[in-house]
């Protein structure tokens, strides 16, 4: 599975962005938060990436920051939340503002979001208040344990189909064996949650 994309941002639009990565060009769609922060191209760039095996193919999605992503992912796990739909309330709201209306319980807020009706609005306020954590440092905007290792290895557990409270469990007992660079924070984590 493909996490991340580092390479020459060839073009974007509004919907996606074609990415030069080693010479081969990778066609990634994007909400429209994410084509704000990028740059004009040509430039390089980084992209947290979901990949999702569809019928005919693969379709990454990428985002600017890792909390689009993890909000992107938890959305999906909504019934009749589809990748089309997810990528349009990352459009209407950020993160931010995200968990505030899902703290407030205000769907209306969400309802504003084009393409989002009151009880679409409702139902990912009950789906999503309980499963996103209060003072989650993605939401917040806070480094994650206070690096970008962590974060990096955060972000490819989670790729693999962790759950976060799992993969934070095994990134702190790798914490505790010392480990502080990327590789051995994944080396670690893995073998404990191997156990």
């Amino acid at each position: 599975m493909i996490g991340l994309l580092e390479g020459v941002l060839l073009s974007k639009t509004p919907q996606q962005v074609l990415v030069n990565v080693g010479g081969v060009g990778y066609r990634v769609l994007i909400p429209l938060s994410t084509f704000y922060a990028l740059p004009e191209p040509p430039a390089k760039v980084a992209l947290q990436i979901h990949t999702r095996l569809q019928d005919d193919g693969l379709q990454l999605y990428g985002f600017h920051e890792e909390r689009e992503k993890e909000l992107f992912l938890e959305l999906l796990g909504i019934p009749r939340i589809g990748p089309k739909m997810a990528l349009n309330i990352l459009s209407g709201i950020n993160p931010e503002e995200f968990r505030q209306a899902l703290d407030q319980q205000d769907a209306k807020r969400l309802a504003a979001i084009p393409g989002l009706g009151k009880k679409s609005a409702e139902r990912i306020i009950v789906e999503l208040k309980d499963r996103l954590p209060r003072k989650s440092r993605a939401w917040t905007g806070a480094a994650g344990r206070g690096d970008q290792p962590w974060q990096d290895a955060l972000s490819a557990l989670l790729n693999l189909g962790y759950p976060r409270a799992l993969a934070e469990k095994g990134l702190e007992a790798a914490r505790r064996q010392g480990a502080a660079r990327l590789e051995d924070l994944l080396r670690q984590s893995l073998k404990y949650l191997a156990k």
